[in-house]
């Protein structure tokens, strides 16, 4: 049973080494315990406002994704007018280009046509 006696007798050692450092440790722990308490009443405000900065940054970044969108819409819908007037112009020009090319046919036609028959009153004279 000696071996047995020597057990408890570290066990106890130990145990009693324990509730020592135990008794020792309990000091720190409060100041940590209070030191943590007093660090996060400080740093409350200071998220806080980070909090607020963040929500605010995150409106004006919205707000200016908006206004951008919207000059571009703005640039879009300008440059399709545009292209609408320059299209419907160039169909203008040429409409106006076919209607004289219409009137030259129709012109050196009428004259071809009055060549033909005059040579042909010409043929019967003769």
């Amino acid at each position: 049973m000696g071996f047995m006696d020597t057990l408890k007798g570290w066990f106890g050692k130990a145990k009693a080494e324990a509730a020592e450092l135990s008794e020792k440790a309990a000091p720190m722990v409060d100041k940590a315990k209070t030191a943590a308490s007093e660090a996060y009443e400080k740093a409350t405000p200071m998220v806080d406002k980070a909090k607020t900065a963040a929500g605010e940054a995150y409106v004006k970044a919205k707000d200016v994704a908006g206004d951008t969108w919207e000059k571009v819409e703005e640039k879009i819908d300008e440059a399709r007018d545009k292209g609408a007037e320059k299209a419907a112009a160039a169909a203008d020009t040429a409409e106006s280009k076919v209607e004289d090319a219409t009137d030259a046919v129709e012109e050196t036609v009428g004259e071809a046509a009055e060549a033909v028959q005059d040579a042909a009153e010409e043929q019967k004279t003769d």
